[in-house]
Parts: C-alpha cells; structure tokens; sequence
C-alpha cells in the first residue's frame, strides 16, 4: 500500500500522525470488501455467492462506505504499527488508543484518503545533571531486638492452638471466632461488610480493631458498642464515622508457643543442629533484606536530584496503567479484584498512589535513557555469571537455572536486569553518597521513601 505519512510531536508527550492513502489503493481495497460480501452474504432473489456488486451498493450504499472507511483506517494503521516499521520515539503505547482526529470523515473514490490520529508515545527524556552530586542517606543496623522479633514470629507460626474451656475469658493472644455486625447511621440496619464466622488473633495486629472490645468476653456472649472509626482504618467507607457495633463469640482458642531451644530451630529446618544456628540465619537473611533496602534508599535518593534536573512529561495513559498495575498487585494480595480495591481505596490514598506512580515512572524512564546514552551492553560472560549467582543465591542446581533462561525472550530479560545494575553502579560511583541518620530497622525497612 502506497501510504505516506507525517508525524507531528505534540505537548502532552503524544504525537499527531497525519496519513494520506492514494484513491486507487482505497478503490482497490472497497472492491475486495464488495466481492468478500457477495460471496458471504444470502439477499432474496440470488443464490448465495453470486450477488453482483451493483445490487449491494444499491441495497446498502452508504454503510458499505462506512464499513470499507473503517477497514481502510484500521489495515493501514496495522501496517503502519507493524513491529520494526517506526522507531520507538514514535510507536504507540500499547496501552493507549490511537483517537481517529476527524469526526466526520467520508469515503470518497475520487480523492486520496487523508485523516489524523492522536496517540501517546514514550515521554522524551532530556537528561540533565546526573553526576556530581552529594547525598545523605539514612541507615540501620541489625540489632538483637531485630533477631528476637523474627524469633517470635517464627514461634507465633509454630505454635498450637487448644480449645479453651466455656468458662474462659477472651485474652490478649488467644484466637476468636466471631460474628460481628457494623450498624448504619440508623443503629438498626446491619451494613454490608458485617460478616460472621470470622477468626482473628487478639494481638492488636488485625485490621478489625476490636481487640480492647473483645477482651473479657466468654463464648457465645454478645456485646453491642459504639466505636468511633480512625481516619486510618482500613475500610475508607467508615473512616472518621462512629457506628453501634454488635459482636458474638463463637470459639475461643488459646495459643500455646513453643520454647526456644534447640528442638524449635530442628523443626524449622533440619539443617539447623542449634538455637544459635537458626539465629545466625535469620541475622544473615536480615543484613541482605536491609543491604538491598540500603541500595535502593541510596538510588532513590540520588534519583529525587536527577529528577528535579530532567523534567518529563508522563502521559495519562501511562501514569493510569502503572495505578492499574498497582491496584492489582494489591487485589491478589487480599485475593480481591482490582475493581474492588478501587472502590476501598479513598481518594486521599488514590492521589498517594498516582504521585508514588509518576515518581516511579519518571525514575524509571531516567535509568533506562541513561542505559541508552551511556551505551550500556550485557556481554555473554556477563550473562553467564548472573546465572551462576542466581543459582547460588537460590541454592538450586545450575542446569534448572539455565533451562529458565533458554528462551531468548528470558535472556533479554536478564541482560536488561544486568544493565540496570550497571547503570545504577556508575550513579553511586559518579556521585558522592554519604551516611547519614541511623534508624532502627523497622522504620528503615517500612519507610517507603
């Protein structure tokens, strides 16, 4: 198809392409709608495939102008869009529509075919200082208590749970069944997210907040309560409300954890002979969750400057792609669709989580421009050794990790992985990074800044 076509950069990191196709290339392409349509469609008075093409354009006239516009528009812009036909600068986000321009546009045989579209394209990305810089960056230390609350935690998920007799009282660390009820404004009207049969740890963890409520309480007794809501509770629909309350409880279970000894540390893994032994792990596993956590408050640090030096405009349709991404990772987290999740997450948190969104988009489109300038590549050594460390780093067998990246598709993968590394080792040694305020682990490791 003889095509020609013009693309004009516009202001909102999106383009205008404006496409002209030849009026014996439109012609071409209605004549092979027509004879498609006399062989496939059955009109009284003629045998199926052989009505002739004046009898159609009689009968349907203008909508087959309008279905052959339509097919014309969209085999052009598949052309056009084929994979290896535009440089990138110019191709399309898949996430993004092309918008036909013209409301109005008509077939017409005697002239050439000329109509626009809008579509967003990746940002252009001019980058400014990125070297030189001086950072301070926070960092922790993984202390005793660190230790400790992993081991507490390993015992919570060893432990055994035992009926309690009728008699016994709710208490701090014992598990509750109940059946609880959110009234509406009106006292009366149980709300929709009142649910029964509804197990839950009185640890003062639980999203539920009932705990100082339950506490006290005996099996099968009922208490109604008035409770105000936080503004940080986690339905947004009772945030900042006061609603009556009914709760029952059904089953009370009392936790019992085991010691710590020698005999726990076996249990977990039969690699561990020791308690010490099960200790010295978790402070190995904790030094590099917090190296890797260290490394990326230190990018994200120097990112913050770069950013501010190389402004770029993210289109809406990326910036809503990568809040739909997120949405979803949290959906299958809580095994809830990202739809619902939409709908529990309040306006506050959407606004948080489309500027966490942009940030990161911007980051990323920083890293990957300077992977281009600097002409960062993955040699097959490179590549070879990433392979080997993931397998150390996983313990597993050198021949399973290799047959995971055999597909080229996999290897490309891993060799944008290694650039990215590489990149991120030339900003920390172009740039001076000094330590900063100490935190403790926790707010170190929770910290999403």
């Amino acid at each position: 198809m003889a095509i020609s076509k013009e693309i004009k950069r516009l202001d909102k990191s999106n383009v205008a392409m404006s496409v002209t196709v030849p009026k014996e290339d439109i012609l071409a392409q209605y004549n092979d709608m027509l004879k498609e349509y006399s062989k496939s469609l059955q009109i009284p008075g003629f045998r199926k495939g052989k009505v002739p093409q004046s009898v159609l354009e009689q009968k349907f006239g203008e909508a087959l102008k309008g279905d052959a516009l339509g097919r014309i528009i969209e085999s052009t812009m598949q052309d056009i869009f084929k994979e290896g036909a535009l440089p990138r600068s110019e191709k399309p986000l898949p996430y993004a529509t092309p918008q036909l321009k013209e409301e109005d546009l008509k077939l017409d045989f005697d002239k050439d075919l000329s109509f626009t579209v809008i579509y967003d394209v990746i940002p252009e990305v001019k980058i400014g200082q990125w070297k030189g810089f001086t950072i301070d960056y926070p960092y922790a230390e993984v202390e005793k208590e660190d230790i400790d609350r992993e081991l507490e935690e390993i015992r919570d998920r060893n432990a055994f749970v035992l009926d309690c007799d009728d008699s016994a009282a709710a208490k701090k660390g014992d598990v509750v069944t109940i059946d609880y009820q959110i009234m509406e404004e009106d006292g009366v009207t149980p709300m929709s997210i009142s649910r029964k049969d509804m197990a839950i740890t009185l640890d003062g963890k639980n999203v539920f907040k009932f705990d100082d409520y339950i506490i006290g309480m005996k099996k099968g007794e009922t208490k109604s309560f008035e409770k105000k809501f936080e503004d940080d509770y986690f339905d947004p629909t009772l945030t900042g409300k006061s609603r009556k309350v009914q709760i029952t409880i059904s089953l009370i279970k009392e936790k019992k954890l085991p010691d710590l000894s020698d005999d726990l540390a076996q249990d977990v893994d039969e690699k561990f002979k020791t308690l010490d032994d099960l200790k010295n792990s978790i402070k190995d596993r904790l030094n590099k969750t917090l190296e890797s956590r260290l490394k990326d408050k230190k990018l994200s640090a120097l990112l913050e400057k770069i950013m501010e030096t190389t402004p770029v405009i993210i289109p809406e349709s990326m910036i809503n792609a990568e809040v739909e991404g997120r949405l979803r990772r949290i959906a299958r987290y809580y095994n809830t669709t990202a739809e619902i999740m939409m709908q529990l997450t309040g306006e506050e948190q959407m606004k948080e989580m489309r500027d966490a969104s942009q940030r990161a988009l911007h980051s990323r489109l920083i890293i990957e421009t300077l992977i281009e300038e600097q002409k960062i590549e993955t040699t097959d050594d490179e590549l070879s050794n990433e392979i080997e460390k993931i397998a150390s780093e996983h313990n597993a067998d050198i021949n399973e990790i290799k047959k995971q990246y055999e597909s080229e598709e996999a290897k490309e993968y891993l060799k944008e992985d290694i650039k990215e590394k590489k990149i991120i080792d030339m900003l920390f040694a172009e740039n001076t990074l000094k330590q900063g305020k100490k935190e403790n682990y926790l707010a170190f490791m929770s910290d999403n800044g």
